[in-house]
């Protein structure tokens, strides 16, 4: 069984795009995660009529990554064998990408990621730093020759349903937590797809969204170096601590989800 999950904050006009693309794979279940929104997110999916769709609906926002978390237990519930991440706001062609991931979990991998990064372009200093942190925690785990730069904060991924049984699924929230404690877990991680960043057509925010971005992963990067060299976690480094969005992840909310999901709604 193949589910989709797609988190969606304020989406209106592309989630619909997105959601097309994911129904040509001929996914079992999609699983919107409605997060906060205040636009016409859901009215939009609601439009489509899919006997598909199951929308799960947070009317708090859940904060950045959280989605996935709730997605997963959902799609584990449902018994998938394969799940896709895919972010609602990603509108690029990503059909071949989204096969290549679903593929490489069927040969066998746990967790399966997209190469966003796969030349030596340009990049701003901002794009820089997160890489630098990047590799410096693929690099700390022994995954760097592996999978390079990739990491499951960005760009599409698949997880098997060993990975939803065996991995805490609030590790998801903080993906690259999730990566390393797969890697501890021994479970196959790998590259699988290629999508240069600028053709996933993500939705273009401000820079003050892209420096909380950043230090969001960064803090996560770090956090998960922490947890995989057996270290009390800490998003501390030189002297700085990168919080960005982490703060207002809504641990609370995913508890109790967890428990007992809630706003759960068939369109």
């Amino acid at each position: 069984m193949l589910a989709a999950v797609v988190p969606a904050q304020n989406e209106e006009k592309r989630i619909s795009q997105v959601l097309r693309c994911l129904r040509a794979l001929g996914p079992d279940v999609i699983l919107p995660v409605v997060n906060g929104c205040t636009d016409g997110t859901l009215d939009e999916i609601g439009a489509l009529g899919w006997p598909e769709i199951r929308v799960i609906n947070f009317r708090p926002s859940l904060g950045i990554d959280v989605p996935r978390a709730v997605g997963a237990k959902a799609a584990r519930d449902l018994g998938a064998d394969c799940v896709l991440f895919v972010d609602g706001d990603m509108v690029g062609d990503l059909a071949s990408a989204l096969e290549d991931l679903v593929a490489a979990v069927g040969r066998g991998a746990a967790l399966a990621l997209t190469n966003c990064y796969p030349s030596f372009a340009s990049f701003s200093h901002l794009t820089r730093l997160v890489l630098a942190f990047r590799r410096k925690l693929n690099k700390g785990c022994g995954l760097e020759d592996k999978i390079g730069v990739a990491s499951p904060s960005h760009g599409p991924l698949a997880v098997s349903r060993e990975f939803l049984f065996r991995i805490p699924l609030q590790t998801l929230a903080i993906p690259p937590v999730a990566l390393v404690t797969a890697h501890l877990y021994n479970l196959p991680v790998e590259v699988a797809a290629t999508i240069p960043h600028a053709k996933l057509k993500s939705a273009i925010k401000d820079d003050r969204h892209a420096q909380l971005v950043a230090d969001t992963i960064i803090g996560d990067c770090l956090e998960a170096l922490c947890i995989y060299q057996g270290r009390p976690p800490s998003r501390t480094y030189c002297g700085r601590e990168f919080l960005g969005y982490h703060p207002r992840r809504r641990w609370d909310l995913l508890a109790d989800y967890l428990e007992e999901e809630k706003d759960w709604r068939s369109f």
